[in-house]
């Protein structure tokens, strides 16, 4: 089966870049501008720049890649809190209140801009270039030169050693395992062969981070993040019963199986993710 990392490349290309977070790199395509791209992503002009050490003007090449700092924000979705934020993105509860200069009952509007842990910590290298622009001499150590860029680059490594299982999501028979498949394919997760109709359930609580039909070859997809890092998907779904940012808890019912996509029987491919390194599903159910 066609791996669905491939599929959430295209989202990316797409400006869907908040399933697994902002890519590493990107590279410059024919039109594209410094702030196109940091518009494209999410992320302030001045991080991309400094990111890749670019001086004035700021000229592009075709086929340049750039370096992308990890995004600086988080937007309150429906159902957010603070202390999901943190668990979200491993930051610690108190910073983020500090940081957001945020006071008791610390109450979220959906569409508020969160600043995470990191942006604390470029506000050394901002303030370092507003030194320079004035003219100042300003010489940083390199112990704060290193926290700087291990702070700026620093991604959330999910461990593969889960300390719960999950549930399965459909009662069925295995018709596909994780791995190689032969001819050269391989397989991401594991195909579940059941009843049309039948419920499809999340295997853990989460929130939904796609509910749709764009990748090809999936059909009705759901992917749904968990606050440990884990993604989960559902793939092949007759009909989605929930929508993008929606909370959901373990067990219930987030659709039925069906055949869209690239089947032609009812079944359900179905894929657990450690961060973005798919695992082997039945590694991690009961």
């Amino acid at each position: 089966m066609k791996k669905l990392l491939t599929g959430i490349l295209l989202l990316w290309l797409a400006g869907c870049t908040s399933l697994f977070g902002t890519p590493e790199t990107v590279v410059v395509d024919r039109g594209d501008t410094l702030y196109s791209i940091s518009r494209r992503y999410g992320l302030p002009l001045r991080d991309v720049i400094d990111a890749n050490n670019l001086k004035p003007p700021y000229t592009l090449k075709v086929g340049q890649v750039l370096r992308l700092p990890v995004s600086t924000y988080h937007i309150v979705a429906r159902g957010d809190t603070l202390y999901s934020i943190s668990r979200q993105y491993g930051v610690d509860v108190n910073s983020l209140k500090r940081v957001n200069g945020l006071s008791y009952p610390y109450t979220l509007a959906i569409g508020q801009k969160i600043m995470l842990q990191g942006s604390a910590a470029a506000q050394p290298a901002q303030k370092a270039t507003a030194r320079r622009t004035a003219g100042k001499k300003y010489t940083p150590s390199a112990r704060a030169k290193t926290t700087a860029r291990k702070t700026s680059y620093r991604r959330r490594v999910v461990s593969t050693n889960r300390k719960s299982k999950f549930s399965w999501p459909v009662r069925g028979t295995v018709v596909s395992k994780f791995g190689t498949i032969g001819k050269g394919r391989a397989n991401d997760g594991i195909n579940i062969k059941a009843a049309r109709g039948t419920a499809v359930r999340a295997a853990d609580a989460g929130t939904v981070a796609y509910a749709g039909n764009e990748l090809k070859g999936f059909g009705n997809l759901i992917l749904i993040r968990h606050g440990d890092g884990y993604i989960t998907a559902y793939a092949h779904n007759d009909r989605l019963l929930v929508k993008k940012g929606q909370k959901v808890a373990r067990g219930e019912k987030i659709a039925v199986v069906g055949s869209t996509g690239g089947v032609n029987s009812p079944q359900l491919h179905f894929e657990i993710r450690a961060g973005t390194k798919a695992v082997n599903p039945l590694n991690y159910l009961p």
